[in-house]
């Protein structure tokens, strides 16, 4: 699955309906729902093991935000990092084997600090470990929904990081920025909050004096030439280029972003339904436009494609720009074994991906009625191949990688 790392070069704003970057703070404060994602180098010491202080500061801001009137959710890093200690490895391993013998070691420690931390302020926590078929997978999609909101009805605070025991690297989300994105619109949460040990986006390595702190984002054009800090941490997995991804991943679903440091998360969380703070720290973003259906996000970010089609410019041009249902005449070929109702993805004239949907025919069915008008084809046939409620515009796989007015800073801080 494909989705854009960094906003594509040269693109034209935000979103003339988007909320202003005041607006986005604003919604950040006021959110129901929130959720919040801290990575494993905001909960570690130097020497890699967790570090008590840390979380409890942590947890008394989330808690804080609780007690505010807002149901918390945490995308939590830190199991492999945890379990590094108990097992006497100095750093975090590169073989697979051993990060999940790390994994399985930490995450039991990991839930037993937070369960501790959290029990001070009289809350529960339930911990939910995620692997990729819960969001690639559409029933188990509805049934983590159905989880997450049991949880939040009682109350508890879920902690949530993927199954990082048996998660390959064939089957793994990549990074919990990510993961979060795809919680925030999975729980229907109101906001996204990004803790790392950066205090905000910055137009290059925040090391860099000459580097100047981008206090709000409206729109992709306000990200068009900032330099990006590769991760430096021997623990974290991430870096800004994630932070980034999943913030677009957030906006474009309607759902404000705040990207802070934990050291500041008592003011990124500040504010609840019951009060009128607004964060005053970090970099927000604000939502591209109107929140995305949880099909039609699933759809775009999680589902697993069996398929392609290739389109002529004709049916790009119908099927993005004016939002009309793919018919057989519009497609030059496909590829993939598919039937009816999978997940294909929707190709332009140069092999880039410009959409995705649920197709209305079996791949066997194709070959027959391609470049053919409706009116042509036998009655049984004679209906979309994708209609338009059932597609989503993805931007064009070329978007997935660094934008070309955007430079990788390598060992940049996290």
């Amino acid at each position: 699955m494909t989705y854009p790392a960094v906003p594509v070069a040269g693109a034209t704003g935000s979103d003339p309906a988007a909320a202003s970057p005041p607006a986005a703070r604003a919604a950040i404060g006021a959110a129901r729902t929130i959720v919040v994602k801290v990575g494993s180098s905001s909960l570690t010491t130097s020497a890699g093991g967790l570090d008590p202080q840390r979380l409890d500061a942590l947890v008394d801001s989330l808690a804080a935000r609780a007690g505010a009137g807002s149901s918390v959710v945490l995308v939590s890093s830190g199991a492999i990092a945890a379990g590094l200690a108990p097992l006497g490895l100095k750093r975090r391993p590169r073989d697979l084997a051993t990060q999940q013998a790390a994994a399985s070691v930490g995450q039991q420690l990991l839930a037993q600090v937070y369960a501790g931390s959290f029990a001070r302020h009289g809350l529960r926590v339930g911990q939910v470990l995620l692997t990729t078929d819960d969001v690639v997978r559409r029933a188990h999609y509805r049934n983590a929904q159905r989880t997450f909101g049991k949880l939040l009805s009682f109350g508890v605070v879920p902690v949530v990081n993927e199954n990082d025991t048996v998660a390959t690297a064939e089957i793994r989300f990549g990074d919990n920025d990510r993961l979060a994105a795809l919680v925030a619109h999975l729980v229907g949460a109101e906001a996204l909050v990004l803790l790392s040990d950066i205090d905000s986006l910055y137009t290059g390595d925040p090391r860099d004096p000459s580097s100047v702190r981008i206090p709000d984002v409206g729109g992709p054009a306000d990200l068009s030439g900032i330099e990006i800090a590769a991760p430096s941490s021997d623990v974290s997995t991430g870096g800004m280029a994630s932070k980034l991804s999943a913030a677009l991943m957030a906006t474009g679903a309607g759902i404000p972003v705040l990207l802070a440091s934990a050291t500041d998360a008592g003011a990124a969380l500040a504010g609840g339904p019951s009060s009128h703070e607004i964060p005053s720290v970090g970099t927000s973003f604000a939502p591209a436009g109107r929140r995305t259906s949880a099909r039609l996000f699933w759809l775009r970010h999680a589902a697993t494609s069996s398929g392609s089609l290739v389109l002529d410019a004709g049916a790009v041009a119908a099927v993005v720009g004016r939002r009309k249902s793919l018919l057989p005449a519009g497609i030059l070929g496909a590829s993939g074994e598919f039937e009816s109702g999978d997940v294909v993805d929707l190709l332009g004239p140069d092999g880039i991906a410009v959409a995705r949907g649920f197709v209305g025919h079996d791949a066997a069915d194709l070959p027959g009625i391609i470049g053919r008008s409706l009116s042509d084809l036998p009655e049984e046939l004679r209906h979309e191949v994708v209609h338009a409620d059932d597609l989503i515009a993805v931007g064009g796989t070329r978007a997935a990688g660094a934008a070309e007015n955007v430079t990788t800073v390598v060992g940049g801080p996290r």
